[in-house]
């Protein structure tokens, strides 16, 4: 796991290395999944084995490959496979500081910046939609919060991602 964040933090070199997929999106890019269920495949097609199954809608993962109608993702995890490309959507979500095994809270901001207010403590695994991201924060939104978090604190976007 520590592994997986170290790499995680060095998400500059991640957006550094984008180009454009055959679907004309950059690659690679974070989009979420569209259902409650999505079989991940260990290769590009259906009579490849499924090596698991997300049960949960809007989940944040990474595509970092495209072949056909099959996108190569990456979980929080790490954990990469195959997912058919009319089960994602280019909703933007995020999980909050999934590495986090130690019950440390990230605290939600009133705006973007160091010396803000604190309204609300998120715990490890929240998932929450992003709104935008800037000047390294995003706006985030979830059942019962709205507010900013530390942009590396999230699973979900890069590091030095900048969007609206």
């Amino acid at each position: 796991m520590l592994l997986f964040a170290l790499a995680y933090l060095g998400g500059n070199a991640w957006a550094q290395k984008q180009k454009i997929g055959p679907s004309g999106y950059p690659v690679p890019r974070f989009i979420s999944l569209k259902s409650d269920r999505v079989n991940v495949r260990v290769g590009p097609g259906r009579d490849y084995d499924i090596a698991w199954t997300f049960v949960r809608a809007r989940l944040p993962v990474e595509i970092t490959q495209e072949y056909g109608d099959w996108r190569r993702i990456r979980d929080w995890e790490g954990k990469t496979g195959w997912i058919f490309k009319s089960l994602l959507t280019g909703y933007r979500s995020a999980l909050i500081t999934p590495w986090n095994k130690a019950p440390e809270k990230t605290p939600l901001l009133r705006r973007p910046g160091p010396n803000e207010r604190i309204i609300a403590y998120l715990k490890p695994y929240v998932l929450a939609g992003v709104l935008g991201c800037q000047g390294g924060y995003c706006h985030v939104s979830g059942k019962d919060f709205e507010g900013w978090v530390d942009q590396t604190k999230l699973f979900g976007v890069y590091s030095d991602e900048n969007f609206e």
